[in-house]
């Protein structure tokens, strides 16, 4: 299967620049018989704002707000720039991913989060200091409804590269927000 939409999207590629093989019409109604190239067309993806999230992408140790490590998280950018893929493995081995994209319905960023036993679906943007800011609902357990609350996640991009991520939870109980996580990346050293 990824073969074959592989193949399709080369020949759509090829299609789309190649020069426009059709005769042109000089407003006469007769053809001019000459070929015009198509106008450039604009790579996906590569308005400003799908670059508002990369501050995020790379190879990061994530450590708890005891400075003890959490887990790791490898943020790439895949599909022409149009998704961040997150791949987290935490400290135990237990491990969840998430799309990351913007949502051409609503031009906002929305993230997908999928793990065992719970998933995260939000969607935002850049807030006045830059960081990013995603609100919508996290499930826990498959076939439980109700089990799910309002979540938000905030990535502040720090100074000295490193980016404080924190996650809240809304408790209707007490009508607040309360921290889930708060964790600070710090990219890792290449390998040599």
């Amino acid at each position: 299967m990824r073969l074959h939409l592989s193949f399709a999207a080369l020949m759509l590629a090829a299609c789309a620049s190649a020069p426009d093989a059709v005769a042109q019409n000089n407003g006469s109604g007769a053809q001019t018989g000459t070929k015009t190239a198509a106008p450039a067309q604009k790579p996906p993806c590569s308005d400003p704002e799908f670059d508002d999230f990369d501050f995020w992408v790379g190879e990061w140790d994530v450590y708890g707000p005891k400075g003890k490590l959490a887990g790791t998280n490898s943020i790439r950018k895949e599909e022409y720039g149009c998704l961040l893929v997150e791949r987290w493995t935490n400290a135990g081995g237990i491990t969840g991913q998430s799309y990351n994209f913007v949502d051409l319905a609503t031009g906002k960023w929305r993230q997908v989060w999928v793990s065992a036993g719970m998933t995260i679906d939000y969607s935002g943007g850049l807030n006045d200091k830059g960081a990013m800011v995603l609100e919508g609902t996290i499930g826990y357990g498959a076939g439980q409804s109700g089990n799910g609350a309002k979540f938000r996640g905030t990535w502040t991009p720090n100074a000295d590269g490193t980016v404080t991520q924190h996650f809240e939870q809304y408790d209707g109980a007490k009508g607040e927000w309360t921290d889930w996580f708060v964790g600070t990346y710090k990219r890792r050293a290449a390998s040599d």
